[in-house]
């Protein structure tokens, strides 16, 4: 599949994750932050939370499950491109935030609150 139209297919699951996210009383406050260390899809306020969000989709399980695709080199730039969110938004650094995957398999989709975290 060409990268436009995996850019395309990535944009319309993003939007299915934002409007469930909404539905959940989840304010959005940012899409597609892009650092030197990558693409933060979305980020929202949950509560006291700030929530780093990753969407992943997968047509189906022949390329690997969606969750598999957030490996830890993955959830390490998702972390620095954090920091560089908070910096930049000049939040403090100890602010209360947590990294929180969406992966589509098909048209099923999962949500894992506090899905990784770093210490």
């Amino acid at each position: 599949m060409k990268k436009e139209n995996m850019r395309k297919k990535g944009t319309v699951y993003e939007e299915k994750a934002v409007l469930f996210l909404q539905e959940k009383g989840y304010r959005i406050l940012e899409r597609n932050f892009y650092t030197k260390f990558g693409e933060i899809d979305i980020i929202a306020r949950d509560g006291d939370y700030t929530v780093f969000i990753e969407v992943k989709y997968r047509k189906n399980g022949n390329a690997g499950e969606a969750l598999e695709a957030v490996t830890q080199e993955k959830q390490r730039r998702l972390f620095q491109s954090a920091k560089v969110y908070l910096y930049v938004k000049k939040y403090r650094l100890d602010l209360p935030c947590r990294f929180d995957v969406i992966a589509f398999q098909g048209e099923e989709m999962r949500h894992i609150e506090n899905a990784f975290s770093f210490s």
